[in-house]
């Protein structure tokens, strides 16, 4: 399954990867991605790593990746994963990409659930959890403006924004309902226009 490319007239693209990674390679990057980043921060991590750092995916394969795992069941960051080590190097690059991802999370979780377990009615552990809260909700804060920060500055893109925030947050519609909504609308917004103007 290959990534596809939006924003057709777009520097990026008709990017090619100029050298793809080793298997090895992509197992290690997503591997030390999936030990140092933390709540909605991991996809910040795969951008840098997907777009800049490495240089394996232009930001518009990554966007259009990005919202294809946005639709698909799972988290987003292993449907990130699956498809960026696809469109890179195959099957073998979707399962070594997700493997390295998954480990260290994965590892992580079940010593420190192990631990909870034994501490749970411990205030410290309610304080440390009331934390790790905090710090997740300002990472996906921080990554949604990373990613989206261009959108932020086009009409379209800010009113559906605006609109799926109230719907989920304020009128606490379900994912599914709000999809069913602002799909649609989204969908017609940015319908291609005859002639291929924008």
């Amino acid at each position: 399954m290959n990534v596809p490319t939006v924003g057709g007239d777009s520097s990026n693209s008709n990017h090619e990867t100029a050298n793809k990674p080793s298997l090895w390679e992509l197992f290690f990057e997503f591997l030390i991605i999936g030990a140092v980043s933390f709540g909605g921060g991991i996809i910040a991590y795969e951008k840098i790593l997907l777009t800049e750092k490495k240089r394996w995916l232009s930001d518009d394969e990554f966007m259009a990746a990005l919202a294809i795992s946005q639709t698909m069941p799972g988290l987003n960051a292993v449907n990130l994963a699956v498809l960026s080590g696809d469109k890179l190097r195959g099957v073998m690059g979707s399962i070594v990409a997700t493997l390295g991802l998954l480990i260290p999370g994965c590892t992580f979780v079940m010593v420190v659930g192990l631990i909870y377990l034994e501490n749970a009615n411990h205030p410290t552990a309610n304080l440390i959890l009331g934390g790790v809260a905090a710090a997740a909700t300002g990472l996906l804060s921080a990554i949604t403006y990373k990613i989206g920060h261009k959108q932020f500055k086009e009409f379209k893109a800010l009113v559906i924004l605006i609109v799926t925030f109230i719907l989920m947050s304020i009128v606490s519609l379900s994912l599914p309902v709000v999809l069913a909504i602002v799909a649609p609308i989204a969908i017609y917004l940015y319908r291609p226009k005859k002639g291929g103007g924008d």
